[in-house]
Formats: structure tokens, sequence, C-alpha cells
């Protein structure tokens, strides 16, 4: 763990008291109203030294500390995407205090294009898997051996149980599939999403990779969930932009919450159990 990890840590708990974090949380483009359901203290990013600047629209650059369904939580409202600096460790820092504020599992959320026609806009998907499209790697310049990390499981099995189970609780219909990460910022073309479903992906974002592998770097937990928001080029009839995926965001984000509190819940109760977070 980084110097500035613990100092930066240390800045968060004199705003929000030193109760270990247990879980974190990432928000993605158009989601970020649910940081508002967490009963905590919001610090903006810019009062935290070596956060990102997320600058993004759709994203609310805060961290939000505090309980949800009575776990504590670190809500990110918002990430720093590769095409804006071309850093793919723009979230290493973030992810480094969240462990060293006690957490040991992060899940994360996006907006996605779709390639499968039966999981259309509004509908969740839970990413099993992914394809490092981009070619990219935050862990480039990493000068430790730590950084030939595995990812064979790195979706978290238990984690994603946990997260079905929720969704079949709420009536929910959770899809599961291959999450490929695109650099952005342009969007793909037909001819890219042909190929990236040939190579086997179910759906295409520009985020959550890096942070997936950075997660696994720093003995992190992880499941992540998108929100369909279009489906992906050549696929459809919608005109694909930003603007577009920040009105179609809200329609999967409700139920997003839904399977989020509802998972919460679970683990809220195996805690008060006296264990750890579901295995």
């Amino acid at each position: 763990m980084s110097r500035n990890a613990e100092a930066v840590a240390a800045l968060i708990r004199s705003r929000a008291d030193s109760e270990p974090v247990r879980l974190g949380l990432i928000l993605g483009s158009g989601l970020g109203h649910l940081a508002g359901a967490v009963e905590g203290v919001a610090i903006p990013y810019a009062e935290l030294p070596g956060f990102p600047h997320a600058g993004v629209s759709g994203h609310n650059a805060n961290l939000v500390v505090g309980t949800l369904e009575g776990v504590r939580v670190a809500v990110f409202g918002g990430r720093e995407h590769y095409y804006e600096k071309g850093r793919a460790d723009a979230m290493r820092l973030p992810l480094e205090v969240l462990r060293a504020l006690g957490a040991d599992t992060v899940i994360a959320t996006n907006a996605a294009g779709s390639l499968q026609a039966d999981m259309p806009t509004g509908e969740l998907m839970l990413l099993s898997d992914h394809i490092n499209f981009s070619g990219l790697n935050p862990l480039i310049g990493e000068p430790t051996d730590a950084r030939f990390v595995p990812m064979t499981a790195a979706y978290d099995p238990d984690i994603r149980a946990g997260l079905r189970d929720a969704a079949a609780a709420e009536g929910v219909t959770l899809h599961e599939g291959v999450y490929a990460w695109y650099s952005g910022p342009s969007f793909e073309t037909p001819a890219e999403i042909r190929a990236i479903r040939i190579l086997g992906g179910d759906a295409v974002g520009m985020s959550t990779v890096p942070e997936v592998i950075l997660a696994r770097f720093l003995g992190l937990r992880v499941a992540a969930i998108s929100t369909i928001t279009n489906m992906a080029a050549g696929l459809g009839t919608e005109s694909i932009s930003h603007e577009h995926t920040k009105a179609m965001a809200p329609r999967g984000a409700a139920k997003l919450e839904r399977v989020l509190r509802r998972y919460l819940q679970k683990t809220e109760c195996v805690v008060a159990l006296g264990s750890t977070l579901p295995r």
C-alpha cells in the first residue's frame, strides 16, 4: 500500500469516522444517484490529494462513506476513464485507499452497449468475464512481480451467486455475460462490434476492466454489473451518443439499486452473525 493511500485514508477517517469499510461501489455513467442513498459523508474528489478528476458528465465526483442497508460502504460517484488522460491506472489510488479503509470487496457498475438481441436497453448484465479489447493494462510500469496477476477467476463466483440470488428475490432479470473493454472516447464501429461478437463479447463499454485488474492486484474480491443503455453499433436503430447513454441509464438504475440493496441486506445478516462478507 502506498504512503499516499494511507494518508488519504487517514483524511477520510477524520471526516467520516474510523469504522472500517466493508465494501466499495464504483458507479458508472448515469448511476450516480445511488450514492445519495448512503447515510454518510460525501467528500469531493478535489479534496482528496491525488484522486482523479473524473470529469465525464454524468459522473458525480464524490466519495461517499457511510451505511447502506446496514453495511459500511465507500461509494465512488465517478471514475476517471483511460480516454480522459491516457492513464489506464487512473483508479489505482482510489482502490488503494479503499483497501486501506478496510474493504475486501468492490462491486463496479457501468453503462454498456449490448451485443445480444435478448438483452435490450434497460436490462442488467452480471459480468462473468471480460475481454481487454483495448490491449492496455493498468499494471504496466509496476516494478514488482506482483504485476503478474492471475485473472482466471477475476469475477468472484460467490459474490456473483449472491447477486444472482438478490436479483431473483427482487424479480429482476439479471443476464450474465462477457464485457469487452474498448478504450474510447469514440464509440465502436459496426466492424469492431462484429469482431467483438466473434471473440465472445456480450456487451461493450469504456471502463471497469482496468479497475478489475487493479482490484485483483490489490487483493480485493470483485464483481461488476452493466446497465444496458443501447444496442451496440450496427445492431440497432438508436443514435448512439453519450447523451443517449445518460438518458437511458436510469431505465436500469432502479433495478440495479434494488439488486444491490438486497445483496447488502444479506451481507448485513451475515455480518450480524459475526462472520464476514458472503463467500
